[in-house]
């Protein structure tokens, strides 16, 4: 399929509606309430992240922010629950929050417990590095390229790269040590963390490179009775990405757009 039929298609997603029983709010209960709970990272800059004064901000935030607006008439009606990646889905299922924007990628597995947003920001596999002589995918090949271990991120990279030498590590901290300790050429993972990494590590570059297309998207619950809010928030980021709201929030938060 060509990129921009991809594309065409993420953006064009139908919601699938199911008639299961799940607690989470309704559009009429939300407005009672007054506010829009939804779940978030605290830890993937520049998506969620703590400021210097304590306050969650980034680009998922902003868009949680603008939700709020949308359905409420205030951005600030809204509160936010920091979680993890094992929690995100969970969080939703049970009835804990209305939505869930925390970088989730949008998958047929997903689709059959969820309903998706059309995507904010098509995320991929890019690269770090530190040597001034990397600065194409192919200057990697049969270099020591490490990635996080069990990710996608490996097949994505062998595929473009069939003689490249891969390195597991088990954390981003881990894959820092082993680039600065020269065990290795440059890191592969997400564009996303990808952008935080050279944000708080200056002198590291991120190829402008995407391996892959991963659509990060808005989790909302399954059901007819929650096809109002659906339709609210599906229409408010179709009207972001057409007025190209997304796309300079996404440049102004650093994030490539390859």
């Amino acid at each position: 399929m060509k990129p921009k039929q991809f594309l065409s298609l993420i953006l064009g997603f139908t919601l699938v509606f199911s008639p299961q029983i799940l607690l989470s709010a309704e559009l009429s209960e939300i407005i009672k309430r007054g506010k829009l709970i939804v779940a978030v990272k605290d830890n993937v800059r520049p998506l969620g992240f703590y400021d210097q004064n304590g306050e969650l901000q980034g680009l998922e935030i902003e868009i949680a922010k603008q939700l709020a607006e949308e359905l409420l008439g205030n951005r600030e009606a809204l509160e936010l629950i920091p979680v993890s990646n094992q929690e995100r889905l969970q969080l939703v299922l049970d009835g804990k929050v209305d939505l869930v924007i925390a970088q989730v990628t949008a998958t047929t597995a997903r689709l059959r417990l969820v309903n998706f947003s059309p995507y904010y920001y098509l995320d991929g596999t890019g690269i770090v590095t530190v040597n001034p002589q990397l600065q194409k995918l192919r200057d990697f090949e049969g270099r020591k390229l490490a990635v996080l271990e069990g990710s996608s991120t490996i097949a994505q990279v062998r595929s473009a790269l069939p003689r490249i030498e891969l390195i597991g590590v088990e954390s981003y901290q881990e894959a820092l040590s082993l680039l600065e300790s020269g065990g290795a050429d440059g890191f592969a993972g997400d564009n996303s963390v990808l952008t935080g990494w050279v944000q708080e590590y200056p002198q590291y570059r991120q190829l402008p490179v995407r391996l892959g297309a991963d659509p990060l998207v808005v989790i909302m619950p399954k059901g007819l009775q929650y096809k109002s809010l659906s339709e609210q928030v599906n229409s408010t980021i179709k009207r972001l990405h057409d007025s190209g709201w997304l796309e300079e929030r996404a440049t102004y938060w650093g994030l490539p757009r390859i």
